[in-house]
């Protein structure tokens, strides 16, 4: 027998004898009730841990290590089962210490913000990264860099370059596959990465598709929705097998109308995720916790609610080692003063109790990206929109949505230029590509920010990540654009000819070196200087970003022009 074989052999031995209670086990939480998720049982007795796996309930252990949860209620870790942890705005280490107390035990990630900036090695970043956090972060393999061909962003991957990066423990399959039309009509490169993953797991991305060409992505081997945004479109993917999972982001924001379809019956295909909300948004209202409080609030029967959170999610991403208090599981337990309030008092990640000295013993992995921007240095009349007619296309924001609204407006040219008007709301929109690659500037018209004077931008900007800039004042827009080179990228707003508030994201553009805290804080700034410029969204920087992402209808702007994204191509 090996060294591996005998350690493998000792260690499930040791296993049966702390369930037992032949010997005394590692750590005991007493006290408290286990929610149970497969009967709805509250059941009584100890929790019994040996290493990171639970050994058993229902009974009374002696143990090593005692903690005492009386009076409160234990349930499973929470999983996230859909993000990008680039879009919490902080590294992979400050996501952890930032949602690990409240109870995300699990985050499967797509790390392909990092990805389209500078390609594998931001994979790889997260891979390593994940071998050090408290939480248990598996990354999952960016599955279309860029989303599409109307963009330019910093790196491509191919199904080549995927194979090089499979095999890590943190992985589980194929992330988001966006290109849908690629999927259904069968591109070379999409077909590729397909037979790569074919009977693995493959999620999904495919918002307002049905119908047959509906069956035909859902044929393909993908498993798992997070674009639903409607009951009836979540209703039609659940009843065609795919898992539907519930996103509620700074932006995206799906929990109030998929609710009514969450109940005991639907739950085990039902799962929670957040895809992108930031530190101010996570101190003000909270993460998986939040969304669970308000499923409850809404009248979502508290099994349900607790089973898409941890069980569901387990079962279809195919982590049979956790989602329930029970022997064999992963002791991933949130201790919580009631599931109404699903308030946290204590959680463990892996049988180890997530406090600062926990995330103090982590190690640590440099991050990657620095020095990430080539951005050409821009002037006022780069954001002249010049045209021959009228009538023009308009991107019309929803709030609380990602999908747009392609409106028409006339605009009237004077002096060669459709110049803003904010007595109707209509406001340039420009996207400036920073990779140095072609030094695009592409200029459009958007409605819903309500802008009054100045300028917003930011280098989050879905998915290429280009600098996306909103204004009224041209000379504010190149003063913020500019700026954003200096930061290493960022948020900046400006008006009268003054950098009024700004973060730096000098990790590919897209995260701080700095802690949530810090992050937290400067968003707070932000938010309210883009308020006293008129901006009337509660997160107008994601929402700006989500603008550029050319795979959610209607109407988008990428470096390359305005896209249609109903008919998947650039408008003239």
């Amino acid at each position: 027998m090996s060294d591996l074989e005998q350690k493998i052999t000792q260690g499930i031995a040791q296993r049966i004898a702390q369930g037992r209670g032949d010997e005394p086990a590692d750590l005991v939480l007493r006290g408290g009730q286990i929610f149970d998720l497969v009967t709805g049982d509250m059941l009584l007795g100890d929790v019994a841990i040996c290493g990171d796996t639970i050994v058993g309930i229902c009974a009374q252990y002696e143990a090593r290590q005692v903690i005492d949860v009386s009076g409160l209620t234990l349930v499973p870790g929470f999983i996230d089962t859909h993000l990008h942890i680039e879009s919490s705005l902080v590294t992979p280490y400050e996501f952890d210490r930032c949602v690990t107390p409240r109870g995300i035990t699990t985050a499967i990630c797509d790390p392909h913000e990092i990805a389209n900036v500078v390609g594998a090695l931001g994979i790889r970043y997260f891979q390593r990264a994940s071998e050090h956090t408290v939480m248990d972060i598996r990354v999952q393999l960016s599955s279309c860099v860029p989303s599409t061909d109307m963009e330019t962003s910093g790196a491509r991957i191919e199904a080549a370059d995927l194979a090089g990066l499979m095999g890590h423990p943190s992985g589980i399959g194929l992330a988001e596959f966006m290109n849908y039309p690629g999927v259904i009509h069968r591109d070379p490169g999409a077909m590729a990465k397909l037979k790569l993953f074919e009977g693995g797991h493959v999620d999904g991305h495919c918002p307002q598709l049905t119908g047959r060409d509906l069956n035909a992505y859902i044929a393909a081997g993908i498993r798992t929705e997070h674009e639903a945004t409607t009951a009836e479109e979540a209703r039609e993917k659940l009843q065609k097998g795919m898992r539907v999972l519930i996103r509620e982001g700074s932006v995206s924001k799906d929990l109030h109308a998929l609710q009514p379809l969450l109940d005991e019956r639907t739950a085990p295909y039902m799962c929670l995720c957040t895809d992108d909300r930031n530190p101010l948004d996570i101190s003000e209202h909270g993460h998986l916790d939040y969304m669970i409080r308000t499923l409850i609030a809404l009248g979502t029967p508290p099994l349900a609610a607790y089973r898409a959170a941890s069980l569901s999610a387990a079962e279809a991403f195919g982590l049979k080692d956790r989602g329930l208090i029970a022997p064999g599981k992963r002791a991933d337990i949130v201790a919580l003063g009631s599931l109404e309030d699903c308030d946290a008092r204590l959680v463990l990640c892996g049988g180890v109790v997530a406090d600062e000295a926990a995330f103090a013993a982590r190690g640590n992995v440099a991050p990657v990206g620095r020095g990430s921007m080539s951005a050409p240095k821009v002037t006022a009349a780069d954001f002249r929109n010049t045209g021959n007619r009228e009538a023009t296309d308009v991107i019309g924001i929803i709030e609380g949505k990602i999908i747009t609204e392609h409106l028409h407006e006339d605009i009237a040219i004077i002096d060669g230029d459709k110049h803003p008007d904010t007595s109707r709301d209509l406001v340039r929109i420009s996207v400036i590509e920073r990779h140095g690659i072609n030094g695009n500037i592409a200029t459009g018209f958007v409605r819903g920010f309500g802008l009054e004077r100045g300028a917003i931008a930011g280098t989050v900007c879905h998915d290429h990540h280009n600098i996306a800039c909103v204004g009224v004042d041209y000379d504010d827009m190149a003063l913020a654009a500019n700026r954003l080179s200096a930061l290493e990228g960022g948020f900046v707003v400006a008006a009268g000819g003054k950098i009024l508030a700004e973060l730096a994201l000098p990790v590919a553009g897209l995260m701080s070196l700095e802690s949530f805290e810090h992050v937290r804080d400067r968003l707070v700034e932000l938010r309210n200087a883009a308020r006293e410029l008129g901006v009337t969204l509660e997160e107008p920087f994601l929402q700006l970003a989500f603008l550029a992402l050319p795979v959610i209808p209607a109407l988008k702007i990428t470096d390359r022009g305005l896209v249609d994204v109903v008919k998947f191509e650039i408008i003239a």
